[in-house]
């Protein structure tokens, strides 16, 4: 299990912890709508579009490790290493989010608490850094919502 706690009161830096133990921090840019974070050794930056709706996760050298597409639907993909995982939002009323298997659920995002932006997920089959990457595209995803919610 991921678990991604916020570290600091505005949420921009979270502790991404497996099975409790802390693997790294994903860090939320000021300026435009994404983040970083490094596992294993290799740097990670997340960046998305104007409108919020795709993402694209670069390696260190600048390389397209995976793409978010159609972000905030209820349905929408992440296209990594040929293949395409697909989540489904399981209510217009929540913001929890599966990993689905045709019309099966093999996965689980869900928040812990609304008022920090915590959350847990169950991914198998993802590659970690992949794991991570879907997390910091929700928190970058669920923050923006809030924001918009909130002016």
């Amino acid at each position: 299990m991921l678990t991604a706690e916020s570290t600091s009161f505005w949420g921009k830096t979270y502790t991404i912890a497996e099975n409790g133990t802390p693997i790294t921090t994903w860090d939320n840019s000021w300026w435009k709508s994404g983040g970083t974070f490094e596992l294993g050794g290799r740097a990670y930056h997340v960046r998305a579009n104007m409108w919020g709706s795709r993402y694209t996760m670069l390696d260190a050298a600048g390389a397209v490790f995976a793409e978010a597409e159609r972000v905030g639907r209820k349905n929408w993909t992440v296209h990594a290493g040929g293949r395409a995982y697909e989540f489904r939002r399981t209510s217009i009323f929540r913001s929890d989010q599966n990993l689905m298997d045709g019309e099966r659920t093999i996965g689980t995002i869900r928040r812990t608490s609304s008022l920090t932006g915590n959350l847990a997920a169950e991914l198998p089959g993802l590659p970690l850094p992949l794991q991570v990457f879907v997390l910091g595209v929700l928190i970058v995803q669920w923050q923006s919502t809030n924001a918009a919610g909130a002016a």
